[in-house]
Parts: structure tokens; C-alpha cells; sequence
């Protein structure tokens, strides 16, 4: 019984240390530079983005009033966030990791970039270097997504021309992704698609995706390489999805909304589960107090 009491103890030491291990980036990956420079408008842009997606966990940078998570979310003026490079905050946000959700089919890279530029605006010792490619712009020059929907098939065209000189052309073997817009963040149709030599490509629509009351739903179209298509993106409406009821953010009692406002089943689940888990944590203290004071009946030596 002694050996077993041990045995638990270390694994709840294992999974605590596993939960609290560092988070790794690779070498390519924390070598990521922004493409443009990290201006008042940008860091201005990149505030407003941080207030939306990141604040809620993050809390105010230099405030400390991140939301107590397990690991807690470092404060974004703090050390720990800071020691960071571009490339391996950029590379976090993108991929996510525990509690921590992936903002890559929410957020563009520039979007990403954005926000960077704002939590690098508390730290006075920051100094930038921007990606070596950024001053030559998109190499395709200035990029336009066409969206058409193709009924015998089902599916959703995206044509990808190009101006440059004063002429369009279709840009061939071009990467890019298609998403739905929902409630939170965006939906990926499907893969990731390359473009034909007439700089077409198509994506399969799914038949049963709710869209709003009249079955319209926003499509954006984003390349996969943005760095070479620079802010090239678009959003479009279209009448393809179910027909359905969503109801407004603040109506009472919504699943998204505030404490006050939340599902009363919703409240006792939590409620529930919090309790259990404590109820657990609290078990398996009273057996380790019983192992111990068992070991000690046998042996008073310990």
C-alpha cells in the first residue's frame, strides 16, 4: 500500500511537470521575421486585435491580471513573454498549445504580425529587424480573388489574377485556402488548393454548413505564402449555406454571453465538474494522510 501511495504521488509529479514543461520552437520557425515595419498604425491595429482575440486570457499588458489558467498566461509586457523572438510569438499564436487555442484560421499572418507590434510597443529595449523581402512588396504585384459559385459541381470557383504593368494576368500555381466565417474566428473548406495555369482553382462546398437566416454565408479567400502576395485577400457573401436562426451575442442566457447571462444547465455542469474535481483531489489526500499514518502504526521510526 506504501509503494502504491508513492507511485500516485509521482504521477501526479509527472503531469504537473508535464503541463509546465517550456514550449519549444523550432530553429526555422523562431527565425520568422515580419514582413513590414512596426508603425503607430500598425501597433494602433495590432492593439485592437489584441483587445479582441487575446486580452481575455492575457490580460492588460503590465496589468498582471491574466486569467487564472493552468500554466497562467504570461502578462505580454512581462520578461517571459518578452525574451520571446518575433518568429517564436508569431509561431505560438499561430500553432497554439494547450488552453491556449490556434488563431491560424482566425487570424491572417499580418494580423498576427499586427499584434506583435503592439506587445512589442511595451518593451523600450525592443529594436526590429523586418524580413529582407518586405520591400519588394508581393512579387505578383497587386493580387485580386474572384469567387463564383459553379452549381454543377457543387463547388466554389476562386480565379487569381494579377496587375502588374498595367496588365492582368492569372497567377499559376498559387496556394491558396478558402474559409466560412462563423460565430468565432473562420471554418477551412477543405485543403489547402493550388491554382491552374488560368489561375483557377475550386473548392467543394459543403451542402449542410448553416449560414444566417437567408443561408448567406462570408467566404474569404487567403494565400497560403502571404508573404509573397502581400495583403491580398477578400470577402465575399454568398448564398450557400442552410438557412438558420442565430441569435444576437447579447441575448439572454446565450451560450457565448457573460456570467450572468450564461445557460443555467451550463452553470450547474461547471458547477459540477469543479466540485468533482475537487472532490477527487481531496480523495486522494485523505490516502495519502492514511497511507502515512498506516506507515507509521507499523514502523514509528518514520
Amino acid at each position: 500500500m506504501k509503494q502504491s501511495g508513492i507511485f500516485l504521488v509521482v504521477l501526479m509529479l509527472m503531469a504537473y511537470g508535464t503541463s509546465a514543461q517550456e514550449w519549444v520552437i523550432a530553429p526555422e520557425n523562431g527565425a520568422k521575421l515580419s514582413p513590414f515595419g512596426f508603425t503607430d498604425s500598425i501597433r494602433n491595429a495590432g492593439k485592437d486585435l489584441f483587445n479582441l482575440n487575446c486580452k481575455s486570457c492575457h490580460g492588460e499588458p503590465g496589468k498582471n491580471n491574466a486569467v487564472k489558467l493552468v500554466p497562467l498566461p504570461p502578462d505580454p509586457a512581462s520578461p517571459q513573454m518578452q525574451q520571446n523572438s518575433d518568429g517564436a510569438l508569431f509561431t505560438k499564436v499561430e500553432e497554439g498549445r494547450g488552453p491556449m487555442p490556434s488563431f491560424r484560421n482566425t487570424l491572417s499572418a499580418s494580423d498576427v504580425w499586427r499584434i506583435i507590434s503592439y506587445l512589442r510597443g511595451t518593451n523600450d529595449k525592443y529594436v526590429q529587424e523586418v524580413a529582407k523581402k518586405a520591400a519588394s512588396g508581393s512579387v505578383f504585384g497587386q493580387v485580386k480573388f474572384l469567387l463564383s459559385w459553379n452549381r454543377e459541381k457543387k463547388s466554389v470557383q476562386v480565379s487569381v489574377t494579377a496587375i502588374k504593368e498595367r496588365s492582368r494576368q492569372p497567377v499559376a500555381g498559387a496556394e491558396v485556402r478558402l474559409f466560412a466565417g462563423r460565430y468565432f474566428g473562420n471554418l477551412p473548406i477543405g485543403e489547402a488548393q493550388t491554382t491552374d495555369s488560368q489561375g483557377n482553382v475550386s473548392f467543394r462546398f459543403p451542402a449542410d454548413l448553416p449560414g444566417d437566416s437567408v443561408g448567406r454565408v462570408r467566404l474569404s479567400v487567403r494565400p497560403v505564402d502571404e508573404s509573397s502576395f502581400g495583403e491580398a485577400k477578400t470577402d465575399t457573401m454568398m448564398n450557400l449555406g442552410v438557412p438558420s436562426y442565430r441569435p444576437p451575442l447579447n441575448e439572454p442566457r446565450a451560450l457565448w454571453n457573460v456570467v450572468q447571462k450564461t445557460p443555467v444547465w451550463l452553470l450547474l455542469v461547471y458547477l459540477i465538474s469543479v466540485l468533482t474535481v475537487w472532490g477527487f483531489i481531496l480523495y486522494v489526500l485523505l490516502l495519502l494522510r492514511a497511507l502515512y499514518k498506516s506507515g507509521v502504526e507499523k514502523d514509528p521510526k518514520i
